[in-house]
């Protein structure tokens, strides 16, 4: 018989507006206690020094984790031009300086290619793994290695600021898997100047923003206290991008079992991915078979 974790059955998103300097799995973990949940994990990870959107999903919204994390997401950062590291940001080590400095003209008209599908190289430290060990401690052995190019759809690539000749601010919307550093990499390159992200936010994630998000220091304030749990966000708020349809409530039981049921919904397709809720309580997700639905994720209710 498999052990019942500890801590409560509680189950939503939290928004946390992370800070620079601590991990995402950090954050996963505190957050967990504060909220004393059996359950939590988080819907893509920032970089330690990256700031921004950090959604945690607790109990039964983990199950939409994969649904956030395929989401659209958008980016501020700034790049350090004249300068490339082997980390392709300021926690490496400066490997090329350029006196070159491009002018705005020439950076809107370089930002061009990489909008639309592109290829990307993830950066030499990353968590890309290589013949079975992350890219990352490759790296630190002082291993130079050959990655392969990832496909990443970028929506939107924009100059929005010029602080000085030494410095971008750009804001970005991609699909899932992308670099930033990759980016700032590769558009130094592209410039002819090198370049180096300096700072990184992420500014939203699916439906999440981080004008919705808490701080740690509130965390921590109200860690274990009924004021916490108001922060939370329903757990359907994770399949915002899916149709709804609703279920009678002898369909309930039998998604539930994860057997197809009847549910009921309109301007659908053979085949398309929905989700199924009965008086406003999200029951399954699945494949909708013509009024019929065949369920791939169920979710179990608070109280079982």
């Amino acid at each position: 018989m498999a052990r019942k974790r500890k801590g409560r059955d509680i189950s939503g998103w939290l928004v946390v507006d992370k800070p620079a300097g601590i991990t995402s799995t950090t954050v996963v973990g505190r957050v967990r206690w504060a909220l004393n949940a059996n359950k939590a994990g988080h819907a893509g990870t920032l970089d330690p020094e990256a700031t921004g959107v950090l959604a945690i999903a607790l109990g039964e919204a983990t199950k939409t984790v994969p649904y956030i994390t395929d989401a659209l997401k958008a980016y501020t950062f700034t790049v350090r031009l004249g300068e490339a590291t082997n980390t392709d940001d300021t926690e490496g080590e400066v490997i090329a300086t350029s006196a070159n400095r491009p002018t705005d003209d020439e950076i809107k008209e370089a930002l061009a290619p990489f909008i639309g599908d592109i290829m990307q190289v993830p950066p030499q430290f990353s968590a890309v793994k290589v013949d079975g060990q992350r890219a990352y401690k490759k790296a630190r052995d002082g291993e130079e290695m050959e990655l392969a190019a990832r496909p990443l759809w970028v929506e939107e690539l924009l100059l929005i600021d010029r602080p000085d000749a030494d410095h971008v601010v750009l804001e970005m919307t991609c699909g899932k898997g992308g670099y930033v550093r990759s980016i700032a990499r590769d558009l130094g390159a592209a410039l002819g100047c090198y370049g180096h992200v300096l700072q990184l936010r992420r500014i939203w994630s699916g439906p999440f923003d981080v004008e919705d998000g808490i701080t740690m220091e509130q965390v921590d304030a109200l860690a274990r206290t009924p004021e916490l749990d108001e922060h939370l966000q329903p757990l359907e708020v994770g399949l915002a991008d899916l149709p709804e349809v609703t279920c009678p409530a002898e369909s309930v039981t039998k998604l539930r079992n994860g057997n197809p049921a009847p549910v009921i919904g309109s301007g659908l397709d053979y085949g398309d991915e929905v989700w199924a809720s009965h008086d406003g309580t999200p029951i399954a997700v699945g494949k909708y078979l013509g009024g019929t639905l065949q369920p791939t994720r169920v979710f179990v209710p608070e109280s079982q």
